[in-house]
């Protein structure tokens, strides 16, 4: 007999053991220990690095829009007596270099000194005739240097200093000159001798050119006086041609003339507070249009038009400054608006002084306070008191970076001014703002324009809106075909076909955008504006054609829907899908024709409907594609993840597939499908070339399918490229970006939210 027992173990000797022994069990769990806590300390590394990221991000962001926010500093410099202390100075002026200053003075001179230790360096007298003196002045606009002097005698001369600027020694040298436009022979404003109280001068902007001079005499008469000059070529003399007319009288006593630069409006400001807007269009027609109270029944004190001779600003001697400017109404008459109020300086404006370039100004008053302004954005950027003395004239320098102050004593100060970015404010960025030339306050984005004397226009309601609805629209397309897709694909798609339809699905999203952008500006766009009503049939009647199709399907005998695989219904869509779609593009033209007159788009318009060509339809389709395989991928994988024991369970108890897929799957996959929906919001929001190339790029604030808007990051990629760096228009940009962030980062914090929420309600399932 043979002995199957098996042999044991000697006594006293013990059989070897598969499992490590105590010393190899303590080396692996060091080991293992070792590497989750590498592990551990590499997660939270990476998550902080993430967060530290994210944080440095809004830092810079935050650190580029930060001056915004500030206002204006005024740093006193140097101080000293003015050049001519025993004249009365009529204005103060800073050359753009801020080396030399400027005074204009009642003898009829221009005295130009060292704007930093008041040298004086070079005087001119205007050639004032013997038997008279000055008894008026006035200045046009800053940036033309043109002032003129009104005589005794009803004469008046038309002046211009100017600067030759020499480089010898690589050293730069200023010299001033004193140029006589019309020549150095007075011309005669008033026939009858009268002296000329108050005078204005502009140069013309229109027609063959010249100068225009508005007069009120000692006796009340309103004089308009137009000057032209010929210069013969071959002797070089100047022949000087006026034609002045006599407008119509205003009650009350005149104290102050503005002259527009178009020679179209004149404005003369009483001693009640009024001002008297007279059309002069045509001088020999002119009329007086309207009366105003701008000064709240106090008086008028200074006023001054700001760079552009469109909006003026009136200072009273309560110290209340206020903006106005002409009004169109629709019977295209013009009326003088009151735009905007300034915080009050408490006491009589005693002079203003506009900004060269930009809408801004600053004003002095009786208490010794200076007030830095800025018409946009309606922002008081510094009032604060800078003298004991009252203060009588005040400068500002061409590039806006130095002041000089002249107080009751004959004293001035130089000063240096930090004003970089007076245009923005919350409320001009975010709210309705009363633009010049506009009939009522609106919502603008308009960054650069080819005047100097351009209002900068930089609303973020218009980008914030089209980026909204760019991607309002995208997720209007994609969300149902991505979510409806996802659902059939993971729960009623046979495998075989999954395994085609999703990875040609994800595919898709290597598409590059510009792509996408490029087919849809120049392909797309055109074919929906040459088929409107074809378009409309797939959006209104194909969804019905499938709903048929799915009826008549149940309604097919058994034995022919037994052909058929489960799973493998939605490929008998296919050629339905493809014939209506060829038949509806081939009737367009004729729908066209029964229905709208030949045009559709000619129908919308005549009905009151815009229609760009690049438009929000556009938009959403295009960026539609693009966003359909974030949301598909993963609402698909979440519906595809829910666990079988509870699809069939629910089938078990009855539940249809349709029942099932109602209230066990969706809830289940709610979270899944809810991240996806927000990451294809996300995408759209930040999405760039489609919305760059397949809309006009109009900044336009509404939903209006059939109109284009312009985007966040659109804008951003358009502009900064061209954008001086550090200038308002970089950190506005700046700012639209740290808006754009700060928008994805709070839906997409709302939707983890969501998320983590459906997940613990549906936890239990």
């Amino acid at each position: 007999m043979t002995d199957n027992t098996p042999d044991l173990p000697a006594p006293g000797k013990s059989s070897k053991s598969l499992l490590p022994d105590y010393t190899r069990r303590q080396a692996l769990r060091k080991k293992r220990m070792r590497r989750d806590k590498l592990s551990r300390w590499g997660i939270t590394a990476a998550g902080y690095g993430v967060v530290m990221a994210l944080a440095t991000i809004f830092i810079y962001l935050f650190y580029e829009v930060a001056p915004i926010l500030r206002g204006a500093t005024v740093t006193p410099q140097d101080s000293y007596q003015i050049p001519d202390t025993g004249a009365n100075t009529y204005q103060l002026l800073l050359d753009r270099y801020e080396e030399l200053g400027i005074q204009y003075t009642d003898r009829g001179e221009a005295v130009f000194f060292n704007a930093n230790t008041g040298a004086e360096t070079q005087r001119f007298a205007m050639p004032v005739p013997d038997d008279a003196s000055v008894t008026s002045f006035g200045a046009a606009e800053a940036i033309s240097n043109t002032t003129v002097f009104g005589f005794s005698n009803g004469e008046a001369v038309v002046a211009r200093h100017a600067f030759d600027i020499t480089f010898p020694g690589n050293v730069r040298s200023i010299s001033p000159q004193m140029q006589f436009p019309l020549g150095e022979t007075p011309i005669v404003i008033d026939e009858q001798g009268s002296a000329l109280r108050l005078i204005a001068v502009e140069n013309m902007q229109r027609g063959a050119g010249g100068t225009a001079v508005a007069a009120i005499t000692d006796d009340g008469r309103l004089l308009l006086a137009n000057i032209t000059t010929r210069t013969n070529l071959l002797s070089g003399a100047v022949q000087v041609n006026r034609t002045v007319n006599t407008l119509p009288g205003f009650p009350g006593r005149a104290e102050k003339l503005l002259l527009d630069k178009s020679l179209r409006n004149l404005f003369v400001i009483d001693d009640r507070g009024l001002v008297h807007y007279y059309d002069i269009t045509t001088p020999a027609q002119a009329r007086l249009v309207q009366s105003v109270d701008v000064g709240g029944g106090s008086r008028v004190t200074a006023a001054e038009f700001l760079v552009g001779a469109v909006s003026i600003i009136f200072g009273t001697e309560q110290g209340d400054l206020s903006q106005w400017f002409l009004v169109r109404d629709e019977q295209n008459e013009y009326s003088l608006e009151e735009v905007r109020q300034f915080n009050s300086h408490g006491a009589a404006i005693t002079a203003i002084a506009p900004e060269y370039t930009r809408k801004g100004f600053v004003a002095i008053d009786d208490s010794g306070q200076l007030g830095v302004h800025y018409g946009t954005s309606a922002r008081t950027l510094f009032l604060d008191s800078v003298s004991e003395q009252p203060l009588r004239q005040v400068a500002i320098s061409q590039i806006n970076t130095g002041l000089l102050w002249l107080d009751g004593q004959g004293d001035v100060v130089s000063a240096d001014l930090w004003n970089e970015h007076p245009q923005l404010s919350w409320d001009a960025m975010w709210n309705k703002v009363w633009y010049e030339g506009r009939a009522d306050p609106e919502y603008i984005w308009q960054s650069s324009s080819g005047s100097d004397e351009f209002e900068s226009k930089f609303s973020l309601m218009p980008l914030t809106v089209g980026t909204l609805k760019a991607a309002f629209y995208a997720m209007l397309f994609a969300m149902p075909l991505a979510i409806a897709g996802a659902i059939y694909t993971a729960y009623f798609m046979t495998p075989k076909l999954r395994g085609v339809v999703k990875p040609s699905i994800e595919i898709m999203e290597a598409l590059p955008t510009v792509i996408l952008g490029f087919l849809a500006g120049l392909w797309l766009a055109p074919f929906v504006e040459d088929h409107l009503p074809a378009v409309f049939s797939f959006f209104i009647l194909m969804p019905l054609l499938m709903l048929l199709f799915a009826y008549l399907w149940t309604r097919f005998a058994g034995g022919l829907r037994s052909r058929v695989s489960d799973g493998w219904e939605a490929a008998l869509l296919v050629p339905v899908i493809l014939v209506f779609g060829t038949i509806c593009i081939q009737a367009s033209p004729w729908v066209e024709v029964w229905f709208f007159d030949g045009s559709m788009r000619q129908w919308f318009t005549n009905v009151g409907i815009n229609y760009d060509q690049r438009n929000a339809l556009i938009v959403g389709i295009a960026m539609g594609f693009a966003v359909i395989p974030t949301i598909f991928s993963i609402a698909e994988d979440a519906v595809f993840t829910v666990p079988r024991h509870l699809t069939q369970g629910s089938l078990a108890l009855g539940a249809t597939s349709w029942q099932t897929v109602m209230g066990v799957v969706l809830p289940t996959a709610s979270p899944g499908i809810f991240s996806a929906v927000m990451m294809g919001f996300g995408r759209a929001v930040g999405e760039t070339m489609i919305v760059l190339m397949a809309t006009g790029n109009s900044p336009v604030v509404n939903f209006n399918i059939f109109e284009g808007m312009r985007t966040l990051s659109a804008n951003i990629a358009v502009e900064l490229p061209e954008t001086a760096v550090g200038s308002s228009h970089f950190r506005v940009l700046f700012l639209a970006a740290l808006v754009l962030l700060a928008l994805t980062f709070v839906v997409n914090t709302i939707a983890e939210i969501i998320r983590q929420r459906l997940r613990q309600r549906y936890s239990n399932l």
